[in-house]
């Protein structure tokens, strides 16, 4: 370890005495402190802890959790130098442990008081050894984590202990299937240094999942999941005290962003015989204290921090000092099998020793008390009774009289009951919502200040070119993407303000000769100067547009009569752009039974029409069939409906809920009675846009996965662009070329949806992050250049009559634009989000505002065919909106 000189010790340690923000350079610093200087230095970290405990009303008290250690599997992918617990398959009497043996572990544990069943294992060894696949093959399991999956269902049924897992590098959509069987979820992050994952001889190389980046990812993805997540950093493997610091305040980053770091640990690296590096000196424990005090200094009162208490010796008022309130898990039953050369301390000693620094020892449970206290979104419903049955539910603590007993794990009950403002699609025009917007908003959505964090100062863009990457590679074979993160470098600055720099009027016109002549082969560059036109400019544009549009579809200007179903707004996802989502409490929250579902399908079908478009939140606890008892509940009241349901999200909740494949789940669907799918949940298929736009929703290559699937089992559906928030136009360009190469691929989109922003009541507008919305110049852009760059794959082009005034969609009809939607009946989304254009327009009001054009109207079906007679007779008889939801005028 380098030297420091005193005088920058005592500048650090003054700035830290004085509660002031430290950056990584005096961090770097505070991790040499040694003698005097660590003294003081534990005393600052001590007085940050002691604040938090008293915040929390926990004051003098540190907690641990009394657990059982159950391997499930010692096989792994990588190799790391320092790990004595993976292993291989010979030294191992079978590549995972058995149901039986793995509940003998629960049930000893639970006998003897344990609440936490800890699963330890190797990240994904089917991909290395193929004894371990040929096991899960033999067993019936596609893979670990669905073994995973079912043994803590298997261990919450059969012992009530919680499970707590640990199975390495996830996924956003292996968190939402695990999310449901486990209160909490932990993997270390270990360090940032790409040096030691990158350089032949250091810790992590060869070892995939210990890329810095991927496991950054997989903490970043728990918070969006709203998963209590543990993590943590290794000392003493070969980082140096920057690398140190910089790990330190990665995780800070992330625990402000989304709230979900229940607690980090600090471990100091123990050499071990047998591996590769046995040779280096241990980690000594005045380091420890001090990456400890440090850890604390940076993270802040509000985060609980945990050093092992079997690899600090005996120095346990040491670490309090540090400012540690967390002893983590300490079993009275089996080892730590992966450091077992160090046993747990016995817990009445544990207790003594905690007591002799002037604190008391409490048993938590593996979910902390704030999350426990919080309920959701952080904990699943169907762990509910499993929880309450541990915890107190004054404290969130673990409750010392708790019987440890198996409860049923299932859906929760509920299913579709009829509750709270059902009224909402009519009372929207008229009454309004309640308020402008929820009283948790300063932290459902995440920290908004770190969410600022991730915008860069509003600067222009790179500029475009075609030799930079799409943020989703869809020509990649199958539904392989590769989806950027981290910055946006690839799709330019994300700013504020939205819009990128135009082109010169050079530039556009150059462009617009080549729109002309050749419009598939517009680079970047071109379609986004093409979206700076302007006056005579843009009315080229979108006469080009116009000209395509003739080409493809001729004249007509075609809508749909239909009416959107949204069965509920409760949701707990954290889109940032939604004023629709309320919680449960909530006074304009509801649900719609499945009957009320049935009965406005029927009054539907009564007015002509030939579509119900059905979506909603992300309600905990709807059932796991939900999807499917909804679309049957359609068919079976109208047999002559054509279904079009469920966002790509909403999909993934569905096969996350029934841990089916996404194929099976869409499959599944499809025999329910859903004919086709909305192309939402889209927004913009970047990831660097979609974490500023949303908490929690599905990234761009799962909403590509879906919507490529259901083209495969033959499932149509839209592809839509929600755009002009904290994008740019290269975003724009980017979206709408990956969804042309889609197309090319499967040739399942019907039509192609833009959606502009609408920011009244959004949270990200009002936070401030976010503009209001595209401007009228931009509409009438991007509608033509959408034409322009799908000719020839996408026929339809529509426009939102919703979130576009009347003369907006007059404009974008001569602009490239042939489809207008539908009547929808009822339209509360983007109500919700302060649209002053209704939630539904009859036929007539349809027919009026195209009239100017001179272009003929046509109804039409989901697919763009020609309804039956009977049909447009029964539209015609309502004008397309059924009299439930019309507005009552007042008598004169």
């Amino acid at each position: 370890m380098s030297l420091v000189s005193d005088s920058a010790l005592r500048r650090a340690l003054a700035r830290a005495r004085d509660g002031k923000a430290l950056d990584v350079t005096e961090v770097a610093v505070l991790l040499h402190a040694r003698g005097e200087h660590l003294d003081a230095l534990l005393e600052h970290a001590s007085r940050v802890r002691d604040a938090g405990l008293r915040a929390v009303g926990r004051e003098g008290i540190i907690t641990y959790s009394k657990k059982v250690f159950i391997p499930l599997t010692r096989l792994c992918r990588d190799r790391c130098g320092y790990c004595t617990f993976a292993t291989a398959p010979h030294k191992l009497p079978a590549p995972f442990l058995s149901p039986d043996e793995v509940l003998e572990i629960a049930r000893q544990g639970a006998a003897m008081g344990c609440k936490e069943a800890l699963f330890t294992l190797g990240d994904r060894p089917e991909d290395r050894w193929h004894q371990a696949r040929s096991w899960l093959d033999a067993h019936g399991y596609d893979d670990t984590l669905s073994y995973v999956r079912a043994m803590a269902i298997r261990v919450l049924e059969e012992t009530g202990l919680l499970p707590h897992l640990n199975p390495g590098v996830l996924t956003w959509r292996d968190l939402q299937r695990l999310k449901p069987v486990a209160p909490s979820m932990g993997m270390m992050l270990e360090t940032t240094s790409r040096r030691l994952f990158e350089e032949k001889g250091e810790a992590h190389y060869g070892s995939p999942d210990k890329d810095p980046a991927v496991r950054l990812r997989v903490l970043e993805d728990a918070g969006r999941t709203n998963v209590p997540f543990t993590t943590g950093i290794l000392i003493g493997i070969g980082e140096t005290v920057e690398d140190r610091a910089e790990s330190i305040f990665a995780i800070r980053r992330v625990a402000r962003e989304y709230g979900g770091i229940q607690e980090v640990i600090v471990q100091n690296f123990r050499a071990k015989p047998d591996t590769a590096m046995r040779g280096l000196p241990d980690a000594s424990l005045e380091e420890l204290a001090a990456t400890i005090a440090v850890a604390r200094l940076v993270l802040g009162p509000r985060v609980r921090i945990q050093a092992p208490p079997n690899l600090v010796d005996s120095e346990y008022a040491l670490m309090i000092r540090a400012g540690i309130d967390d002893w983590g898990g300490v079993s009275p039953l089996t080892p730590d099998h992966v450091n077992p050369e160090r046993p747990w301390p016995q817990i009445s000693l544990l207790e003594e020793r905690t007591a002799e620094s002037g604190f008391q020892l409490r048993e938590r449970l593996t979910i902390y008390p704030e999350y426990v206290l919080a309920g959701e979104p952080w904990l699943d419903p169907r762990l509910f009774a499993h929880v309450a049955a541990l915890a107190d539910p004054v404290t969130g603590l673990a409750r010392p009289d708790a019987e440890l007993r198996g409860l049923p794990w299932q859906e929760p009950d509920g299913g579709f009951a009829s509750a709270g403002r059902v009224d909402l699609h009519v009372e929207v025009d008229t009454s309004g919502r309640t308020h402008d917007r929820r009283d948790d908003f300063d932290h459902v959505y995440g920290d908004w200040t770190a969410l600022r964090d991730r915008l860069t100062p509003a600067s222009p863009p790179a500029t475009p070119t075609d030799a930079a990457a799409m943020p989703v590679d869809a020509a990649a074979a199958g539904a392989s993407v590769n989806v950027t993160s981290g910055g946006a470098s690839d799709g330019g600055s994300l700013t504020g303000a939205g819009a990128a720099s135009g082109g010169t009027p050079g530039e556009v016109r150059r462009a617009l000769r080549r729109a002309a002549a050749d419009p598939g082969g517009l680079s970047d560059a071109e379609a986004v100067a093409l979206l700076a036109a302007e006056g005579e400019a843009l009315d080229e544009l979108a006469a080009i547009a116009d000209d395509l549009r003739r080409q493809a579809v001729g004249d007509e200007v075609t809508y749909v009569v239909n009416r959107n179903i949204n069965f509920t707004n409760v949701c707990y996802t954290g889109c940032r752009f939604c004023a629709f989502a309320q919680r449960r409490t909530d006074a304009d929250a509801y649900t719609l039974s499945l009957d009320q579902v049935a009965d406005r399908a029927q009054e539907a079908w009564d007015a002509g029409a030939t579509e119900v478009c059905m979506q909603g939140g992300i309600h905990p606890d709807l059932p796991g069939t939900a999807y499917f008892d909804l679309a049957k509940a359609v068919k079976e009241r109208t047999p002559g409906m054509h279904v079009h349901a469920f966002s790509p999200m909403e999909v993934i909740n569905g096969a996350s809920r029934t841990d089916m494949s996404i194929q099976a789940w869409l499959e599944a669907a499809k025999e329910a009675g859903v004919d086709s799918l909305p192309g939402t949940a889209a927004e913009i298929l970047d990831d660097d846009v979609r974490w500023v736009l949303t908490k929690g929703k599905l990234p761009a290559k799962e909403w590509v996965e879906v919507i490529t699937t259901a083209h495969k089992v033959g499932i149509p559906t839209t592809s839509t662009m929600m755009y002009g928030h904290v994008d740019n136009h290269l975003h724009w360009v980017r979206h709408i070329k990956l969804i042309r190469s889609l197309q090319e691929r499967t040739g399942g989109f019907s039509e192609f949806v833009l959606l502009p922003f609408v920011h009244t009541s959004a949270p990200i507008y009002l936070a401030g992050i976010a503009r209001p919305g595209p401007t009228a110049q931009e509409n009438r852009a991007v509608h033509a250049l959408a034409r322009i760059l799908l000719h020839g794959a996408i026929k339809n082009i529509q426009c939102s009559w919703v979130k576009l005034r009347d003369d907006l969609c007059r404009q974008v009809l001569q602009g490239g634009v042939n489809d207008l939607g539908g009547t929808l009946m009822e339209e509360t989304i983007s109500r919700m989000a302060g649209s002053e254009n209704g939630s539904y327009k009859t036929i007539s009001e349809l027919r009026e505002m195209v009239e100017v054009t001179g272009r003929p109207v046509r109804q039409r079906t989901t697919e763009y065919g020609v309804p039956t007679d009977e049909r447009l007779a029964a539209s015609e008889a309502s004008d397309g909106v059924c009299k439930s939801v019309r507005r009552v005028l007042p008598m004169a």
